[in-house]
């Protein structure tokens, strides 16, 4: 059985950014017969569908779906597939109420989505011209897998509250695979999502969070263009969602004093505030107010051939390998945090802890909201959201690469500015001790 790949995007969509592409002559096909087009089915099946984690059994594995028609299956476990027996069959493929992607003859085939995330899709099948079978994606009542493609504490606390949202809405039933650090703080705020150790192709629908920053649109929304919550629950059909903070502890404060928790590291070093001695100051700062300061971080060293960062001298060193609940409860009591765009962030957002952050190199919607963001907009900044920028996590600074205003935008932030931050965030909560 060979396999078709259908675009619901326009397919020049994706090619356009390609340098093979540019000998293709467009105009010279109409629609369905350029789809069929072997370099354009080849091209879609290594370019782009071939970018998906686990795209080989994605492609291969049985379709889950019966029909209750011999040979004919359907199911939506690695985006739109379809198995149409031989014979004479006509197959349409659209979203509900909207527009038609497909309208053609297939014979002895597997159908293929390139779009890996949410569409409504409509699905019509015609043998000898008298239909046969139709469907409409529904999740009501239906066995639906998030299946996480990071190991990322940011990214999948970013939407594990749209998945949620997606239980509650649909009123379906939704698996979720999280790497297993983080299912116990998972289960105890979301216990009514199943969680899962391994992915499989028998669910109804699968979608798979993954955060890809391209030209080609491979998300429903340009990871760079949109915020990580957006992009991630657009993934699986949760737009516009605004989760509540939902967390209750589960243990004691560590301490009966007043303390704040800091974390300094981030997943690479450039993400780190690189101001000489800024941690210091601000340290220091927080100590003189009368707070006990906790440095949280993983590891009390962290650095590659670049930067070294390292837990602040005057900081009490609760660094370590703490689970998931720990920290959670550590962040719950804390009065505040001052950290980076990292894990640690999300997780003290997470259980409604106040976050001063300080990162200059994304826009201020780019992760969750804080009103006490520290970022210098008189220097480089925002270089992650830049249309042109897909070389950051490979640890480039792709304007001013090797030149002494490398990494300006966290190098340039200032102790002031983050210690005014957090002055605003005390004044506003009250929370002088």
């Amino acid at each position: 059985m060979k396999t078709y790949f259908f675009c619901a995007r326009d397919v020049r969509d994706y090619l356009q950014n390609f340098p093979q592409a540019k000998t293709l002559k467009f105009d010279e096909f109409n629609p369905p017969a350029f789809m069929h087009i072997e370099r354009i089915q080849n091209f879609l099946r290594k370019e782009i569908v071939g970018c998906h984690p686990n795209c080989d059994e994605g492609l291969n594995a049985p379709i889950a779906g019966d029909t209750g028609i011999d040979g004919l299956r359907i199911d939506f476990n690695f985006g739109l597939r379809l198995d149409v027996p031989k014979g004479n069959f006509r197959v349409k493929i659209g979203e509900v109420g909207g527009q038609t992607f497909v309208d053609e003859k297939f014979s002895d085939v597997r159908i293929v989505s390139v779009e890996k995330y949410f569409i409504r899709w409509q699905v019509e099948v015609f043998r000898d011209d008298e239909k046969i079978f139709a469907h409409a994606l529904d999740f009501e009542g239906q066995d639906v897998l998030i299946n996480s493609q990071t190991k990322a504490l940011g990214d999948n606390l970013s939407f594990l509250p749209a998945v949620d949202e997606l239980r509650r809405r649909h009123r379906c039933n939704v698996s979720l695979r999280l790497p297993k650090y983080l299912r116990e703080f998972a289960a105890h705020v979301y216990p009514e999502i199943n969680l899962v150790d391994a992915a499989d192709y028998e669910h109804y629908a699968t979608y798979s969070p993954n955060f890809i920053r391209s030209n080609v649109p491979i998300n429903p929304i340009d990871a760079r263009d949109g915020s990580i919550p957006e992009v991630f629950g657009a993934i699986f059909g949760i737009e516009h969602f605004t989760p509540e903070k939902i967390f209750k502890p589960t243990a004691p404060p560590v301490t009966d004093k007043p303390y704040v928790c800091i974390g300094v590291q981030a997943s690479i070093p450039e993400k780190s505030w690189l101001y000489p001695n800024g941690w210091d100051i601000v340290v220091d700062y927080l100590k003189s107010l009368g707070y006990r300061v906790f440095c949280i971080d993983k590891e009390k060293n962290l650095r590659d051939e670049k930067f070294s960062v390292s837990k602040p001298e005057g900081a009490e060193d609760f660094t370590g390998d703490f689970s998931i609940m720990e920290r959670a409860n550590m962040l719950y009591h804390a009065k505040f945090f001052v950290g980076l765009s990292s894990g640690l962030a999300w997780l003290a957002d997470a259980v409604n802890c106040p976050v001063v952050m300080i990162c200059g190199f994304s826009q201020d919607w780019s992760e969750f909201h804080t009103p006490w963001r520290v970022v210098n907009r008189l220097v480089c900044n925002a270089c992650i959201n830049n249309l042109r920028n897909s070389d950051f996590w490979n640890k480039i600074c792709i304007l001013h690469n090797g030149t002494p205003r490398e990494f300006e935008c966290q190098k340039k932030i200032s102790p002031r500015q983050v210690v005014d931050a957090i002055e605003r965030l005390i004044i506003e909560k009250n929370l002088l001790p």
